[in-house]
């Protein structure tokens, strides 16, 4: 008896060394697939600093990402009062509530308008891991994306006149500027979208499977670890790659057209180049595509598998890879919503 319970115990020991060692594998197989972990501590710091530096924010004002600066830049956000009708804001179209997002197929802006390009709203979180921002990728930084909206008139409508005139007639406002970033700071349209591109920056969202890149084999599921090595196995990896599994520019409908190619009339860039969708809280952010056509992320992955790589992804391996994408679901940050500083007789009022 005691010499099989030895037996037995040695068993179980091997069983678990294998299953480790080839737990080990999938996560050196993930990284030599080009997947990244999140950055933690003073890393993920830095990485964020480096990033709103790269914004160039308006001339003489460094921004060193504090804490004045960050809670600043998360009120602009909140604030529909930069809007022409004093109705929507950053947070309308990117609900930190919803996964960064707005749940519906097409962004919805002033006057209820939607976006004239069909056009989905992405997430704003993790965003700073993206190398390029809009479906378009015209934008390189989070300061220059944050103007887009703004002006735009099916958007927010705002012109950036109108937007800094709200913002200075606002006492609180003026002297928060001042507090973020010096007394002799000019509250210009670049500082405040670039103040609310600090915000945003900050906006990251760690899962289970970064601690699994970074060599903890216990916290991704059996399942979950098969889900990543199918979606590995499948060439995801050729697009959904880097920190964020996505925001690099590439080459869409490469095999053949997208399903749903003529709703809406976006061809992405001059050369037909479309920013890759984050699967970060890929759970959370449904629909899909850039002009949301797929509610279900399993019709999404058996689409991308036809148009992209050429091949016929079953329904057993999409379900797979969604258990898999059930991992990418992130500890949110903290957010508090904020109280606005009131209006002045000064100003502007809304329009509509």
């Amino acid at each position: 008896m005691k010499k099989l319970t030895i037996l037995g115990s040695i068993a179980a020991f091997l069983t678990i060394n294998a299953f480790g060692a080839s737990n080990q594998e999938l996560i050196q197989k993930a990284k030599d697939s080009g997947l990244e972990p999140i950055p933690t501590g003073k890393a993920l710091k830095e990485y964020q600093l480096k990033k709103a530096q790269e914004t160039d924010l308006a001339t003489g004002y460094n921004p060193k990402m504090t804490d004045t600066q960050i809670e600043l830049g998360k009120k602009l956000y909140f604030d529909p009062r930069l809007s022409k009708s004093n109705l929507i804001s950053c947070n309308t179209c990117h609900n930190l509530a919803l996964g960064g997002v707005d749940v519906v197929p097409v962004a919805i802006g002033e006057k209820w308008q939607a976006n004239p390009h069909g056009l989905n709203s992405p997430t704003v979180f993790n965003s700073v891991f993206n190398t390029v921002q809009f479906w378009d990728g015209r934008a390189k930084h989070l300061g220059d994306q944050a103007q887009g909206p703004i002006q735009n008139p099916v958007e927010m409508g705002a012109s950036s006149k109108l937007v800094v005139d709200k913002i200075t007639s606002i006492p609180e406002y003026v002297d928060e500027f001042k507090k973020a970033f010096g007394n002799k700071v000019k509250i210009d349209f670049k500082l405040i979208a670039d103040t609310i591109a600090i915000f945003e920056e900050t906006l990251v969202t760690p899962s289970r499977y970064d601690d699994f890149l970074r060599g903890n084999p216990k916290a991704l599921s059996k399942d979950e670890q098969e889900g990543l090595n199918v979606f590995i196995d499948k060439g995801c990896t050729a697009c959904h790659n880097g920190i964020n599994l996505g925001g690099t520019m590439q080459p869409f409908g490469v095999v053949k057209p997208y399903k749903f190619a003529n709703i809406g009339d976006f061809k992405g860039d001059a050369n037909g180049m479309v920013k890759v969708p984050t699967l970060r809280n890929i759970a959370e952010t449904m629909p899909y595509f850039h002009n949301g056509q797929f509610w279900d992320v399993k019709d999404a992955i058996k689409e991308m598998g036809a148009i992209q790589l050429g091949i016929q992804i079953t329904d057993a391996e999409a379900k797979k890879i969604q258990t898999f994408f059930d991992s990418l679901t992130g500890t949110k940050p903290q957010i508090i919503y904020p109280i606005l500083p009131p209006v002045t007789d000064k100003t502007p009022k809304p329009s509509f």
